[in-house]
């Protein structure tokens, strides 16, 4: 039986590992951003690291919490724009393992924030161009299995928002949406 956690409705653990895996594939994509600009800090890598144990069959553990919040604390420390939201996107897949199933837009960054990230920092590398995130929101797209879909359209959608990354989140759940 697989275990599971309730609350307005029920997600598995499978289920929350298919979340962390798809938020720490796009971490991986970016992390080398933020070493590249921070060297000495591995509280991001430490984060992603906790995100693929889970993801990979691991408890989840007080680990995926702790190395979070210490990849939030170096994103809010970071040098850039795009070292910041690399940091950001790794404490996000390590926090994917605690998604709660309450029906709340807010729970949706849980599930497509480190990948927003990972989109606007294609565009900070391609000078600012809206394109370039919107082709990493499309690919991200591609790579989304159907069990991360389905956990999608169980939340309320992304919503409305006015910083580019939430911009990106909101384009990127209305594609997942659509698609099947």
């Amino acid at each position: 039986m697989t275990a599971t956690v309730s609350g307005d409705f029920e997600l598995t653990m499978d289920e929350l590992r298919v979340v962390a895996r798809w938020a720490a594939e796009a971490a991986q994509e970016v992390l080398p951003v933020f070493e590249g600009a921070h060297p000495d800090d591995a509280r991001p890598r430490a984060a992603l690291d906790a995100a693929w144990e889970f993801a990979g069959g691991a408890r989840r553990t007080k680990l995926q919490r702790v190395t979070s919040l210490d990849a939030h604390r170096a994103a809010k420390e970071a040098a850039t724009e795009a070292a910041c939201l690399a940091a950001r996107a790794a404490g996000d897949a390590a926090s994917a393992a605690y998604l709660h199933p309450i029906a709340k837009a807010h729970q949706v960054g849980h599930i497509l924030r480190a990948t927003a990230c990972a989109a606007r920092i294609a565009e900070i590398e391609a000078d600012g161009d809206p394109g370039a995130g919107a082709r990493a929101v499309q690919r991200a797209r591609q790579r989304a299995a159907p069990v991360l879909i389905d956990v999608l359209r169980r939340y309320p959608p992304a919503p409305a928002a006015t910083q580019r990354v939430g911009q990106l989140m909101a384009a990127l759940d209305t594609l997942l949406r659509a698609s099947r």
